[in-house]
This record gives C-alpha cells, structure tokens and sequence, in this order.
C-alpha cells in the first residue's frame, strides 16, 4: 500500500482516538452477563471486538480502526477486554456476547487454548470468528488476521537500516532469545533479503541475543561497538533490545556513525527519534489492523466469504484482500500488508498512543 496512504489513514485514526470523540469505550466482563446491547443499525450487523484488556493504548487504537470501518458498513460495534488481561475474563465475555447474538467476534487471545470452546460454540451458532495473532486449534476460528508476514518483516528492516546506512558497510543484529521462534523468523528472512543486488555492499557481521533484558541487550550492544570498530548499523527486532541499543549509541557517542533501527514502540523510542540515535524504525499500524478485521469478520458475517485461501474482498480503503494459506491450519490468514515507518515527522503524535 502506498506510504502516503497509509500515513493519511493512520493519522486520522489516530486524531479520533486522541480526541476521544467516536467509538464505544471498552467495558469490563460482569459477572452477572452482558446487558442487552443497543438496537442493531445499518444492515441489523453487530460485530464484536475482544481485546486481551481494557486501558490498553495499543488496543485503543485498534478499536478506532475497527470502529471506522463498523461506521461505513452500516454495522454496531461492541468493544470489549476484561479489567485484567485474563483468559476467564474473555471467556466470559465471549459467552455473553453469544448470549446477546452477536453476529461476528474477533478476538486476540490472552490464551489461545483457553478461547477454543467458546470460539466453537460461536461457530456452531453460525457466528462469524475471526483470531487475530494468537494462534488456536484448528476449528476455533474461521479466519486468521496478521499485520505483517515473517518474510515482508525482515525485508522491511533491512530496506530500513539500507537506506540509514546509504546501502554499504556493515550490520549486526541485536536480537532477543535464541530460543525465540518469531525472532528467528524474521532473522532468516532479513539473511535471504541481504541476497539480493540491491543489498550487495552490506555485509551481516554479528548476530547477538540480549534475551529482552534491557542491561543484557545493552551490554551486547557495547560489545558489538568493541568488536567491530567499522559497524555501520544494528538492527534489533524488538523493542526492549531496540531501546537498549538506542541508548548505548547515545551513551558512547555513535550517534551518525552506527545507525539504529528495528522494531519498537514510539513511547519507548520517541527520546532515541528525537536524538537521532534512531532515526527511524517500524512496527504495524494498529488502526489499519483493527479496520481490516472489521471488513473481513463482516465479509464472513454476510457469507461473502468463508475464510478460504484464494479468496477476495473488497476492505474499503485498504482494498481488496485475498486470503492466503496457512499450514498446518484449516482456516485462512490475512495480512495487512507493510511495516509502518516512524521517525521525526510522525512519533510526537504516537508516542502518546502506545
């Protein structure tokens, strides 16, 4: 999706969710079940979003986008977490969402396993499911929504530390456990992505592990400056790690001459932005992702799709979507699309979301 694009939708998602003036605000579970939810608009649709707790910032702004969505096709939206992100509280929540006869759930777990129940019940009842992140038993969802997949992950941050580092010199990664799937995902497709001509200059010295200790990571980073006196950048997938060497590079005096970037949140690295120690880095846009499981859990709800690979819809501004196979899994994934560039033109108005 274009970048310009992207950054108009997120900023006015994120200008709703500042102001506060559209959207229901997240309730907690009662203990004595849901009350009745309002009259149904539009099509008579009532899609529901189940976070893992309420007062989350990140989940906020997901709900501005899912909200945004519900609006234009006409549908109510239920917004709910429990006061703490439990696994019983969503159960119960759940199960007063079916007792209100919802028409579609989308949920992102606090425990995956402990959801799948309820999710086959909501099924059953002929009820829309949609799993976001969190991965469950197959049969507990008919849908599955991530926002960025492994591959385009690891591409994007190496396009990211490329263009810091004027495609030449070299890098290291600063990651968080070895024993970490996702992160050794990601990695491996950051070594495919280095293949290609247009990162032929760059050469991947090191990859070290801080264990997503923030002194760990730090530490690591200082040994990665003594190692290699010629770095050029380190690329560390997560935040902690991200932070960490962010501050290490403030710390000894690398600012311009080792070049930071990864994946973290911009309350955690607004100060490195703002510094330049870390003049840009990515994650996914919350918004975006809480819209495109509005369209696709109402997609379902409507029977315009049953969650199988191959097939296409149309997510508003997002555009069309095509579901894409998942091993091992007889549901479909969605993906959102791109990592989401922040740097100084954007992080004062997301440091305050999440």
């Amino acid at each position: 999706m274009k970048h310009q694009a992207i950054t108009r939708a997120f900023l006015t998602g994120l200008i709703l969710l500042l102001l506060a003036s559209c959207g229901e605000k997240p309730q907690a579970a009662s203990t004595e079940g849901g009350a009745a939810a309002e009259p149904a608009t539009g099509q008579g649709k009532r899609l529901a979003l189940v976070v893992k707790n309420i007062g989350n910032p990140f989940f906020d702004a997901v709900n501005k986008g899912w909200q945004e969505a519900c609006d234009e096709l006409g549908v109510e939206s239920i917004y709910r977490g429990p006061e703490q992100p439990t696994p019983e509280g969503q159960i119960e929540i759940m199960e007063s969402l079916l007792a209100q006869r919802v028409d579609g759930i989308t949920y992102v777990a606090n425990d995956p396993q402990s959801l799948v129940n309820v999710s086959k019940k909501a099924i059953r009842r002929g009820v829309a499911v949609v799993g976001w992140e969190s991965g469950v038993v197959p049969g507990s969802r008919q849908l599955a929504t991530e926002p960025v997949s492994a591959a385009k992950i690891g591409a994007d941050q190496i396009k990211l530390i490329a263009d810091l580092i004027g495609h030449e010199g070299q890098i290291a990664i600063l990651s968080a456990a070895a024993t970490m799937d996702n992160q050794n995902t990601w990695i491996a497709h950051m070594k495919e992505t280095l293949k290609e001509p247009a990162y032929a200059k760059i050469k991947l010295v090191a990859v070290v592990y801080g264990d997503d200790v923030r002194e760990k990571s730090y530490n690591e980073a200082l040994g990665l400056f003594k190692a290699y006196p010629e770095l050029r950048g380190i690329i560390s997938p997560t935040s902690v790690g991200l932070a960490a060497t962010a501050k290490a590079v403030s710390d000894e005096g690398k600012i311009d001459k080792i070049e930071v970037t990864g994946l973290g949140l911009p309350s955690e690295l607004a100060e490195y932005v703002q510094n330049d120690a870390c003049k840009a880095f990515g994650l996914w846009n919350p918004v975006d992702l809480g819209y495109l499981n509005a369209y696709a859990t109402f997609r379902l709800a409507q029977k315009e799709i049953s969650g199988a690979p191959g097939e296409t819809f149309s997510a508003g501004r997002l555009g069309t979507m095509t579901v894409e196979a998942q091993a091992g899994a007889n549901y479909g994934l969605l993906y959102l699309g791109s990592l989401f560039r922040f740097d100084k033109s954007n992080i004062d108005e997301f440091k305050a979301v999440f």
